[in-house]
Formats: structure tokens, C-alpha cells, sequence
């Protein structure tokens, strides 16, 4: 049970990071590495977490229509853990 929340876990990181890439990569008209020092000097850190999170619901559905209900519970944590990351970032960053 701990593994298969763990694995959930895991794969919704990856998805959250796949889903920044694809945002900056493909909706930035600038170069990935210019995109990202853009990203920090505005504070934008939290607001890209969010749209990367976005690909966390596509990998959740596909768990449950598999009947793997503890990761997609894992899936889950994962999507709360960066929503608090995205709280702090924004307490801190103003």
C-alpha cells in the first residue's frame, strides 16, 4: 500500500515537472534557460508550478479508470504538496 501511494506519488512529480517544461517550452517565445531567469526575476516560480500541476488530473483519471486507487491517492498528496509550495512562494514572495 505505502509503495503504490509512493509510486503515485512519484509520477505526479514527474507529470508536474513535464507539465512546467511543456508550458515554458512550448507557450514562452523565449529560449527554455532565458524563459526560467524570467520566471525567477518575476516572482513567477508558483504560478508555473500551478499550470505544470495541471497534468497531475490527466495521470489521477487514468489511475482510477485503471482501479489503482492508491496511486492516484499518492497522485493526490502530490498535487496538495505543491499547492502548499505554491502558498509559501507566494507568502514570501511579497
Amino acid at each position: 500500500m505505502k509503495k503504490e501511494i509512493a509510486i503515485g506519488f512519484l509520477t505526479g512529480l514527474l507529470a508536474t515537472s513535464v507539465g512546467c517544461f511543456i508550458f515554458i517550452e512550448f507557450f514562452s517565445g523565449f529560449q527554455f534557460y532565458k524563459s526560467l531567469a524570467l520566471i525567477q526575476e518575476g516572482n513567477l516560480e508558483g504560478r508555473v508550478l500551478v499550470l505544470g500541476a495541471i497534468a497531475n488530473f490527466f495521470v489521477f483519471f487514468v489511475f482510477l479508470k485503471k482501479k489503482q486507487d492508491y496511486r492516484a491517492r499518492g497522485v493526490l498528496m502530490e498535487t496538495f504538496f505543491v499547492a502548499f509550495i505554491v502558498l509559501l512562494l507566494t507568502l514570501f514572495n511579497n
